[in-house]
C-alpha cells in the first residue's frame, strides 16, 4: 500500500463532495425561484404534497434542503405544519436519483457502443467543457448557474472515478478484507458507521456515494450494506432536525422531529421486512451477492419507495407525536408577526425565497411610513389624539422591522454572493434605512400637531390650503416610490426627481409665504418655527423618495450605483427634454393652484 494511494482516495473524496456541492447549490439557486409559489399552493392534499417532495428534492439534489425549506415557509405560516408531512416523505425518496445517476458508472462494464457516451470517463469531460464555455463565453440569463451545473456535475465524476481508481489499487493489498469483514459480521456497526458518517457529511445522497464508489472493492455484500443504508438515513434526518430547530418556532421545529419519526420508523419497517423475507429464504439470491455501485442505488430507491407506500398512511399519528414532544410557542403579540418570522435565515439555501421575505418585510415598512405620513397631515389639519396615538405606537413597529430586516440582510449579504442577488440585497438594505427615515418624518410632523394642540394653536385657512396642494404633490412623489420600488420600474423613479425638484420649489414659497404672514403679524414665532420646522420634514420625504428611485435604477442599472449623483445631474441635463416637459407641467399645475389661494387674515 502507498501513501499515493490514500492521498488519491481522499483527494476523489475531496473532489467528489465539492463536485456535489457545486451541483447541488446551483440547482438549488436556479430551480427555486417560484418554489414559494409551488410549495404553498401544491401541498392541499397528501397525496400532492408527497408528489412535490419527490419532484423539489430530484431537482435540487438535497433532501435536507427540501425539508429545510419547507420548515422554513411552515415557520412562515405560508403553509400549515400538517400540509408539510407529505414534502418530509416524498423528500426521502428524491434523494435516491443522485445515486442512480451515480450508478452510470456502471456502464463501465457495458460493450453496447452507443452507452460508451454515457459512462464517466466521458460524461465528466463534456459536462466540465458545456459549463466552462456557458461560464466564460455565453452571456444570457442564468448561464453561469447552469454552467455552474455541469461543471459541478463534471467535478462530481472525475472525484468518483479517482475515488474508484484508488479504491481498486488499494484492494490489492487485502486491507479493505479486513475492514469490511466486520460490516459483515455486525449489522450494528454498519448502521453505526452509516449514521456516524452521513451526520459528519450532511448528505445522505454523498455518504450513498462514497458506499457505491467503495463497491469496486468487492468487498461489500447486501448483507452488509443494507444496515449501512439505514444508518445513513438516522444520521442525515438528525443533522437535518438540528438546523430546523436552530431559532425556529415550534411547527417548524415540528418538521425536523417528524423527520427523525420517519426515518426510525423506516429502519423498523426495513429491519422487519429484511427479517421476515430472509427467513422465507426470499433474500438467498442477492443476501451474500456482491454489493455494486447500481446494487446500492436500487436497494436505497427501493428501501424508501416501500417505506413511503407503508408508512404514509400514518401522518396522522407523526402529525400527533409532533405535537406532544413539541409544545406550543406563546403566540407572539406583533401583530406583524407572520411577516416577520418569515425571515427565516433557512431560506438562504434558495436565494430566491429569502429575498421574497426581505421583500414582503419592506413592503410593510413601506406601507406603514406611507400610512403614518397620510395620518400626520390629516392631524395637523384637524387633531385627533387616538390618530396620534397610533402613529407613535406604529412608529414603534416599524422600527422593530426595520431592525430585524436590517440584520437578516446583512446576514443574508455574507451567504448570497452572486452578482445579481447581490444588487438587489444592496437595494434592499438601501430602502430599509430610507423606510425607516420615512417613518421618522411621519412621527416629527405628529410631533408638531402635538404642540400645536398642546399650546390651543391653528394653522390660518391659508395655510391648510397650502399644506393641501403640498400633501397632494408628496402623494404623487410617494406613488411613485412605491412603483419603482414594487415593479422594480425605473421610468418610475425617473418620474420622481422633477417631482422632487417642484417640492422644493414649493417649499422655499411657503417658507417665503410663511415668513412674510410672521412680518404682517399674523403669527406668533413658536407657530411660525413648528411650521417651517415641519416643511423641512416634508422636504426631507421628498429626497428620501428619491433615494428610493435612485436605489431601484442603481439595482437595474448596476454601472450608475456609484454615480448616483451624475445620474441626477444628466436627468436634470437630458438632450429630450424630457425631465424639463415634466417639471413644467407640474410646476404649473401645482403653482397655479398655490397661487388661487388667497391669504385670510387670520393669525396662524
Amino acid at each position: 500500500m502507498s501513501i499515493f494511494n490514500v492521498i488519491s482516495l481522499f483527494g476523489g473524496l475531496a473532489m467528489f463532495l465539492y463536485g456535489m456541492r457545486l451541483m447541488s447549490a446551483s440547482l438549488k439557486e436556479g430551480s427555486t425561484g417560484a418554489m414559494k409559489t409551488i410549495m404553498s399552493k401544491l401541498t392541499d392534499n397528501l397525496f400532492k404534497s408527497f408528489l412535490l417532495g419527490i419532484i423539489l428534492t430530484a431537482l435540487i439534489q438535497s433532501s435536507t434542503a427540501t425539508i429545510v425549506i419547507t420548515s422554513g415557509l411552515v415557520a412562515a405560516s405560508i403553509i400549515p405544519f400538517k400540509q408539510s408531512l407529505g414534502i418530509i416523505i416524498g423528500a426521502n425518496i428524491g434523494t435516491t436519483v443522485t445515486g442512480q445517476i451515480i450508478r452510470l458508472m456502471d456502464l463501465n462494464n457495458t460493450s453496447v457502443a452507443w452507452l460508451q457516451f454515457f459512462k464517466p470517463a466521458t460524461l465528466a469531460p463534456v459536462a466540465l467543457i458545456i459549463g466552462i464555455v456557458m461560464i466564460m463565453f455565453l452571456n444570457f440569463r442564468k448561464s453561469e448557474t447552469i454552467g455552474t451545473i455541469f461543471m459541478g456535475f463534471g467535478v462530481l465524476f472525475t472525484g468518483l472515478m479517482n475515488m474508484t481508481n484508488a479504491v481498486s489499487e488499494l484492494n490489492a493489498t487485502g486491507i479493505f478484507d479486513s475492514l469490511f469483514v466486520h460490516l459483515s459480521d455486525s449489522p450494528i456497526i454498519g448502521y453505526g458507521i452509516g449514521l456516524l458518517v452521513s451526520f459528519i457529511l450532511q448528505s445522505s445522497s454523498a455518504t450513498v456515494g462514497i458506499l457505491q464508489a467503495f463497491s469496486i472493492s468487492g468487498q461489500l455484500f447486501f448483507k452488509s450494506i443494507y444496515t449501512v443504508l439505514l444508518g445513513i438515513y438516522l444520521g442525515d434526518c438528525s443533522t437535518t432536525a438540528i438546523v430546523c430547530s436552530i431559532g425556529a418556532k415550534s411547527d417548524a421545529r415540528r418538521v425536523g422531529i417528524v423527520n427523525i419519526l420517519y426515518n426510525l420508523s423506516e429502519t423498523v419497517v426495513v429491519l422487519v421486512l429484511v427479517t421476515l423475507l430472509k427467513s422465507f429464504g426470499l433474500l438467498d439470491g442477492i443476501w451474500n451477492a456482491v454489493a455494486n455501485s447500481g446494487m446500492i442505488a436500487n436497494t436505497n430507491t427501493v428501501f424508501n419507495s416501500v417505506c413511503a407506500i407503508v408508512l404514509l398512511p400514518f401522518v396522522g399519528m407523526y402529525e400527533k407525536l409532533a405535537y406532544r414532544i413539541i409544545k406550543d410557542d406563546n403566540k407572539a403579540s406583533n401583530k406583524y408577526a407572520v411577516t416577520l418570522n418569515a425571515l427565516d435565515t433557512k431560506f438562504f439555501a434558495s436565494p430566491a425565497l429569502a429575498l421574497n421575505a426581505t421583500y414582503d418585510a419592506l413592503l410593510l415598512g413601506f406601507n406603514i411610513a406611507d400610512e403614518q405620513i397620510h395620518k400626520a397631515f390629516d392631524i395637523m389639519k384637524k387633531y385627533d389624539k387616538d390618530v396620534a396615538e397610533e402613529i407613535a405606537l406604529e412608529e414603534e413597529n416599524l422600527d422593530e422591522i426595520t431592525d430585524k430586516v436590517s440584520g437578516y440582510i446583512v446576514q443574508m449579504s455574507q451567504k448570497i454572493t452572486d452578482k445579481e442577488n447581490s444588487l438587489t440585497i444592496n437595494q434592499y438594505y438601501t430602502d430599509a434605512s430610507e423606510f425607516e427615515r420615512l417613518g421618522d418624518h411621519a412621527l416629527n410632523l405628529k410631533e408638531a400637531a402635538d404642540k400645536m394642540n398642546e399650546g390651543g394653536y391653528e394653522f390660518s385657512k391659508s395655510a391648510l390650503e397650502e399644506l393641501d396642494i403640498l400633501k397632494e404633490l408628496i402623494d404623487n412623489v410617494l406613488n411613485y416610490a412605491r412603483q419603482a420600488f414594487t415593479k422594480r420600474d425605473t421610468d418610475a423613479a425617473d418620474h420622481i426627481e422633477p417631482l422632487e425638484e417642484v417640492v422644493d420649489d414649493m417649499i422655499a414659497v411657503l417658507k417665503d409665504n410663511h415668513i412674510k404672514r410672521l412680518q404682517d403679524g399674523k403669527c406668533t414665532i413658536v407657530t411660525g418655527t413648528i411650521f417651517l420646522n415641519a416643511l423641512s420634514d416634508i422636504e426631507r420625504i421628498s429626497d428620501i423618495c428619491s433615494n428610493i428611485g435612485i436605489a431601484t435604477v442603481s439595482r437595474v442599472k448596476p454601472e450608475l450605483a456609484l454615480l448616483s449623483h451624475d445620474y441626477i445631474s444628466s436627468m436634470h441635463n437630458k438632450q429630450d427634454n424630457d425631465f424639463h416637459k415634466e417639471y413644467n407641467i407640474a410646476h404649473d399645475y401645482y403653482f397655479n393652484k398655490l397661487n388661487s389661494i388667497i391669504d385670510d387674515k387670520d393669525a396662524l
